[in-house]
């Protein structure tokens, strides 16, 4: 078992889906294809983790649903309690701009605009989701108080990356790094 099959896992927990449904759900966590996803489900119901039906669509071709076991719950449950790997970190952004020296102002901009971008969609996206949970449900022990704390999670993230993007906006247009242009740098204490 590898961590997207225990995510898929997770998700079947809460609600029988197909395939297709799995991939798009897995996307803000884990970014999964096709590919990977549908060999995984195979092996898991082969393993009996997770069972299997065919609906019929007359406008579609037919659609496998699938739904966890409790052999399947078992093992999640077993996985939520082992230690943590370290958390990895994979960012184009990042990478780009550590070669920063090698490209012109205009696409550094360009780089940290488009992210800006990103961050406040994701913010505006993240803020919908928070107030659609229902504030009776957030109590440990209930599947609303994960997605809160997730969702929390979520926007204090995109809250700071949007605060760095202008932060180094403010630097590019300023032209250099100095305490006046770093909000972030260590005042001297009077």
């Amino acid at each position: 078992m590898n961590l997207l099959s225990y995510g898929l896992l997770g998700l079947l927990a809460r609600e029988e889906s197909s395939g297709y449904d799995l991939m798009l759900r897995i996307q803000p966590f884990w970014q999964a294809k096709h590919s990977q996803i549908y060999p995984l489900l195979a092996r898991m119901e082969g393993k009996e983790l997770l069972a299997s039906r065919w609906i019929q669509q007359s406008d579609k071709p037919d659609k496998k649903m699938y739904t966890i076991t409790d052999k399947g719950i078992h093992m999640l449950q077993q996985w939520s309690q082992e230690a943590l790997a370290a958390p990895v970190t994979r960012d184009e952004l990042s990478l780009r701009l550590f070669c920063l020296w090698l490209t012109d102002k205009s696409s550094a901009n360009r780089m940290l605009e488009e992210r800006k971008r990103h961050f406040i969609q994701k913010i505006q996206h993240l803020e919908d989701i928070l107030n659609n949970i229902p504030a009776e449900n957030l109590h440990f022990g209930s599947k609303n108080f994960g997605d809160y704390i997730l969702v929390q999670k979520g926007l204090l993230n995109a809250k700071a990356g949007l605060e760095w993007c202008q932060m180094v906006l403010h630097m590019l247009l300023a032209g250099d790094v100095s305490v006046d242009t770093n909000p972030f740098a260590l005042k001297p204490q009077s």
